[in-house]
């Protein structure tokens, strides 16, 4: 049975990363009409708002009744804020940095998560082992032939935000996988997207003149990523976590890098030079090694 619900969740993992894969084309193609966080705005409250009937019928059956009434909902709300919070940042930077880097550049940087996660446990006092630390290695050298593939000398600004978000995506996964144990998943996926929401229309306000003609005309982009990427994707990758392994999760929704470079390839006409895609494949070996098991 756990075998079962092993591999269930693994599907809808990788299902998620096929879909933010191809969102990063659609937030690419959305930017041509409206500002990042216009666009982060509209989709986060759209995936939020579609969320809410799956949550009304799932609420409807006599099991999920009990649990409402055993459920804390201090640490929903708790786990909503917290995780809106973060993703906020994560998906801002992101969307951000597609105004200067191509589709799977910015899928595979942003897939750094995946080595960031088990570093982050370095920090909290766990002894790394040979793994990791040559996981390490390989993602440096991939981003160094990624990010420098042009001949340039230093990293550009969409590399800088995107390594960002990748921190910020780490933070995530440990979150979720921490509130998950205890609140309703997709109740807590709603939550933490309207608070993004809402965080994203105050910057919008702030620093951009969003308008409806505009939005109208984002209207593809927006829908695929607000009701498929947003609303869909992040609530397998929450019902999906539950009761997986957090590094092992990660691997998973990594391969949305590898989605993402071919959809720029297809979809955009977006060819990566030799070099980037050397880069590409020595960080999918530091991808791999980060989750290979330690000898004890």
């Amino acid at each position: 049975m756990m075998k079962k619900l092993q591999l269930r969740n693994s599907c809808l993992l990788f299902l998620a990363a096929c879909i933010w894969g191809c969102a990063f084309v659609a937030q690419s193609v959305g930017l041509a009409y409206i500002g990042p966080f216009t666009f982060s705005a509209v989709r986060s409250l759209l995936g939020s708002v579609c969320l809410l009937p799956c949550i009304w019928l799932m609420g409807r059956n006599k099991k999920a009744k009990e649990a409402r009434r055993r459920e804390d909902k201090k640490s929903l709300w708790q786990g909503g804020v917290a995780c809106g919070l973060v993703i906020f940042v994560a998906v801002n930077l992101q969307q951000i940095a597609l105004l200067y880097a191509s589709v799977g550049k910015s899928g595979f940087l942003t897939a750094l998560y995946i080595v960031i996660v088990p570093l982050f446990g370095v920090f909290l006092g766990k002894r790394p082992g040979k793994k990791l630390c040559l996981a390490v290695l390989f993602a440096v050298i991939g981003m160094y032939l990624l990010c420098m593939g042009s001949g340039s000398m230093g990293f550009q600004l969409g590399d800088i935000l995107l390594l960002l978000c990748a921190v910020a995506f780490s933070i995530h996964i440990l979150a979720v996988d921490h509130f998950t144990q205890r609140v309703d998943g997709v109740k807590l996926s709603c939550i933490q997207f309207f608070v993004c929401g809402v965080l994203s229309a105050v910057m919008m306000l702030l620093f951009e003149e969003p308008s409806v003609t505009a939005i109208g005309a984002a209207w593809a982009p927006v829908l695929y990523t607000g009701i498929l990427s947003t609303g869909v994707a992040y609530t397998l990758q929450i019902v999906g976590q539950k009761g997986m392994n957090p590094v092992v999760a990660s691997l998973l929704m990594s391969l949305e890098s590898v989605v993402s470079a071919i959809a720029g390839w297809l979809i955009l006409d977006q060819v990566m030079a030799a070099r980037e895609i050397a880069g590409c494949l020595v960080m999918s070996l530091a991808i791999v090694l980060a989750q290979l098991p330690e000898k004890s």
